[in-house]
């Protein structure tokens, strides 16, 4: 049951302004206690004990870990370096337009930083003022010009469909601007709306209306259509690739290989347990950020229905041999139930090695998945 392979997440839960749709463990008015939280952040990678594991991934998220000087980014980095090797690691880090220069990107790069991914969201400026952007189109624009002339060659760019007042033409216009900069990886979420944020207040109070579900689909699928159509590999169901060109980390999450979370809030999944610290930003300095919380010790059968609802996912689905080597048994045998009401729904399908969303299933994935929980 051992894999080799392991993922480091590191959490930067600084920003310069909270999203009005973000819902994340981050904090726009802490910059102040940056470099004590960077201290706190090291001495708990000091303390991690990884023995027969080889880091493969590490990845940078938040917050917005570029909000914040490059150099502690370096500190981390040379910590994790102390203590084990992550020679040909892909190592990520988010970034968010008008938090990097050229100074800050080349440094990245100097430190082995090797794979970035810019949150846009969208190429409307108007779109962008609604959801709480900091940064104009134009300052992306500028960030991602940057980023290729100081050397990155592994560039992922975030966007979002149903946005309020968002349309299909708006959607078929940020795909055409983002594939004339041609991105090794394009990330497309649909905005869901988080209890206790300003956007779901507005919304409550009809200040700002969102698109319906079905122009929502409508978005999904004609993205799908033109990402597909100018060579993107649609290999999970918010991600699409250039090939070779996939995440590696998040690919090895839907794997269900091993990680190791560093920093507030930051969840670890090793030896069959899902860890996670706290999410109190006083509290893990004054803890010196140790652990607090086992969510679960995963037994054999909560391991292959959390297999198969990763798994599920991605868009080539669940390999039935990798199951097999995984875990010896046959999931079409083990998940027979399951899988025969998900068919009879027409939201699976089986072919061959593997078991699959079909369309229908990529559209209601959230029903697929709850027959794995």
């Amino acid at each position: 049951m051992k894999n080799a392979e392991l993922g480091l997440y590191i959490h930067i839960p600084f920003c310069i302004k909270k999203c009005k749709y973000c819902d994340f463990v981050s904090f726009s008015n802490k910059m102040n206690i940056v470099e004590e939280y960077i201290e706190v952040l090291k001495q708990e990678i000091e303390k991690a004990k990884i023995e027969n594991k080889k880091i493969t991934t590490i990845y940078f998220g938040g917050g917005t870990p570029s909000a914040i000087d490059a150099k502690y980014i370096q500190e981390i980095l040379d910590k994790i370096r102390d203590k084990w090797n992550i020679e040909n690691a892909e190592i990520t880090i988010e970034v968010n337009p008008g938090t990097v220069d050229v100074s800050k990107l080349e440094d990245y790069l100097k430190m082995g930083i090797n794979r970035l991914s810019i949150g846009l969201q969208s190429t409307s400026n108007m779109l962008l003022k609604l959801i709480g952007r900091i940064h104009t189109y134009e300052e992306f624009l500028s960030s991602y010009e940057i980023a290729r002339k100081v050397g990155f060659s592994n560039i992922n760019v975030d966007l979002m469909i149903g946005l309020p007042t968002q349309n299909l033409t708006d959607v078929e216009g940020d795909l055409k601007k983002i594939l004339e900069l041609n991105p090794e990886h394009i990330s497309i979420y649909s905005l869901i709306i988080e209890a206790n944020t300003p956007i779901e207040k507005e919304i409550k109070e009809k200040r700002m209306y969102l698109p319906s579900e079905d122009t929502e689909r409508k978005m999904y699928w004609k993205v799908k259509e033109i990402l597909e159509q100018s060579g993107y590999i649609h290999y999970e169901i918010s991600n699409f690739s250039k090939p070779h060109y996939m995440s590696k980390h998040n690919s090895n999450c839907w794997n269900q290989k091993e990680y190791i979370g560093f920093g507030l809030a930051a969840h670890s999944y090793i030896n069959g347990e899902r860890k996670s610290n706290t999410e109190n930003l006083e509290e893990y300095i004054l803890q010196n950020g140790a652990k607090n919380t086992v969510h679960e010790k995963q037994d054999i059968d909560a391991m292959q229905k959390e297999f198969m609802m990763l798994g599920l996912r991605k868009i080539e689905g669940v390999s039935i041999s990798d199951f097999k080597n995984k875990f010896v048994e046959n999931p079409i045998f083990i998940f027979r139930q399951e899988l025969d009401t998900l068919v009879k729904q027409e939201l699976i399908e089986i072919e061959e090695d593997n078991i699959k969303l079909t369309n229908k299933g990529i559209d209601f994935a959230n029903v697929v998945w709850e027959q794995f929980v």
